[in-house]
């Protein structure tokens, strides 16, 4: 075999490698996951240890998209829980809040306390580009303000926060969030080049979850769970 055949079968080796070695996300594999509504009970809820509940989502009045949004309840129907961690979630698609929003956030966290779940926190979905970084920044530390000290405040993250944005803007939200969970997926399926943005993710200077597609596509790196930040991942769950 000359050089160059023995360059190319060495090249496709490594491709199939690497192929073969980024495995489907098998859900039965983790503890922690978001459950949204329309998604079917699956067998792995019993081994959660951390659900993130999707409960409400914040947009602006149709037709009148200069309105302060509003908080429009979504997911499902609240359980009851007894053990575990319950984080709420909601979707945000404005950073504009009516007040009645945060007044309905509030009351919905006090209701599942009554309920007796064990009610950690609340987490903001929102898909912040990286440009408006500093405003979303802002966004939350009012909204931290206003969140009783007993909750704590979780957000969802993009890929490209830790290639993009300025480091110093970034370790604002250190002081503002309690945790951020890196989405690996876009929709529902794996961002194709998810591995580039990894190494920068790792050395993110706050509390970081990976957030995982179920069947998508996910290989950890060894570098990632030696960050002493990395709190382990979440996985969106979804229909078969």
């Amino acid at each position: 075999m000359g050089l160059a055949a023995k360059s190319l079968a060495l090249g496709l080796l490594a491709l199939w490698g690497a192929t073969a070695s980024a495995g489907v996300v098998d859900a039965a594999d983790y503890d922690a996951f978001w459950l949204w509504g329309g998604v079917q009970a699956q067998p792995v809820l019993r081994q959660a240890r951390t659900l993130y509940v999707l409960q409400g989502q914040v947009s602006a009045p149709r037709g009148a998209p200069g309105q302060p949004a509003r908080l429009h309840a979504q997911g499902i129907a609240m359980p009851r829980l007894r053990s575990g961690q319950v984080w709420v979630v909601y979707r945000a698609h404005s950073l504009r809040w009516s007040e009645d929003s945060y007044a309905t956030l509030l009351a919905q966290l006090r209701r599942w306390q009554r309920a007796g779940n064990p009610l950690l926190g609340v987490q903001i979905d929102f898909d912040a580009r990286t440009r408006y970084l500093d405003e979303y920044v802002a966004f939350l530390r009012d909204f931290r303000r206003r969140l009783p000290l007993e909750y704590r405040l979780s957000i969802t993250g993009l890929l490209d926060w830790s290639s993009n944005a300025e480091p110093a803007t970034i370790n604002q939200l250190r002081d503002v969030v309690d945790e951020v969970v890196v989405q690996t997926y876009q929709g529902r399926r794996t961002i194709p080049d998810y591995e580039r943005y990894l190494p920068r993710v790792a050395r993110l200077q706050l509390p970081f979850r990976i957030g995982l597609a179920q069947y998508g596509q996910w290989q950890a790196p060894g570098y990632l769970e030696r960050s002493p930040w990395f709190r382990g991942y979440v996985v969106f769950l979804q229909n078969p």
